[in-house]
């Protein structure tokens, strides 16, 4: 159930190619229910062939907290209360929420204040960018309800974002990672006051979106394709003909952008 049915889960405007998404489930630190899944699927949907906006900022708006992840006090029962395929069929549909976020072609930039627990954790994980509040702190909550802690691609970018041995960890506990280990882990790019992540955020986005749009989009798939590939050769192989793809698109212009205010 949402909190008001007339209240939209989360806002997005943008600004001179620049995404803002914020998530707008105060009540319930924006966990997921339902209309969350429905409405993100949508959004990703949306934004996966959307030229217009180069650049997604992520954040928990006016919540205690970035995102306490599945709304367990509605949409937890109503899935344990399906039948085995529905309820498999809902799992897998929020699971591919985060492969719709790699899939994007605009790199998601997350600001991160509070608790990002389970989904919220997973929502972290699967921007590209992370800018945290000193006041963040994760956990991969899902071992905590009784479930395994690899979920929601959990086992997957957790490993390849802070190395397997700490990822056993907290995968395996459930325990929280708070800001300064996030940071010396290697999970943020940077921690600064609350106040200071959309702008900390908004310099980092302004930067790329005065880059070749192309040059951006194939950086993103290219990081995310050799994350997985077979060796260094096939990773330059790509390197190599995403290049050139972009050289003689563009010309070699410096600086070429599409954007219009």
């Amino acid at each position: 159930m949402n909190e008001n049915m007339d209240t939209p889960p989360f806002t997005f405007r943008t600004e001179k190619g620049i995404g803002f998404l914020t998530l707008n489930r105060k009540k319930t630190y924006n966990a997921f229910d339902f209309s969350m899944v429905e409405a993100f699927e949508a959004f990703l949907k949306e934004r996966r062939y959307d030229e217009k906006t180069r650049v997604i900022i992520l954040d928990g708006g006016d919540a205690k907290g970035f995102c306490a992840g599945l709304d367990t006090k509605h949409y937890a029962d109503e899935i344990f209360n399906m039948t085995p395929e529905k309820a498999y069929n809902a799992q897998a549909r929020m699971s591919r929420l985060f492969l719709g976020m790699r899939q994007l072609p605009q790199p998601i930039i997350a600001c991160i204040h509070g608790a990002a627990a389970g989904i919220g954790f997973s929502l972290a994980m699967a921007s590209d960018i992370r800018i945290l509040s000193q006041d963040a702190r994760f956990s991969a909550a899902y071992i905590n309800i009784g479930l395994g802690g690899a979920d929601m691609a959990s086992s997957y970018f957790l490993p390849r974002l802070i190395g397997a041995g700490r990822a056993y960890e907290y995968l395996l506990t459930g325990n929280w990672m708070d800001a300064d280990t996030a940071l010396k882990l290697g999970f943020a790019s940077r921690v600064v006051q609350k106040d200071q992540m959309i702008k900390t955020a908004q310099d980092l986005a302004k930067t790329m979106v005065e880059k070749n749009p192309m040059g951006i989009r194939m950086t993103k798939e290219a990081i995310n394709c050799n994350l997985d590939c077979a060796g260094l050769e096939a990773a330059l192989n790509l390197e190599d003909r995403n290049q050139m793809m972009i050289a003689y698109t563009y010309r070699m212009k410096p600086g070429h952008t599409d954007i219009k205010d």
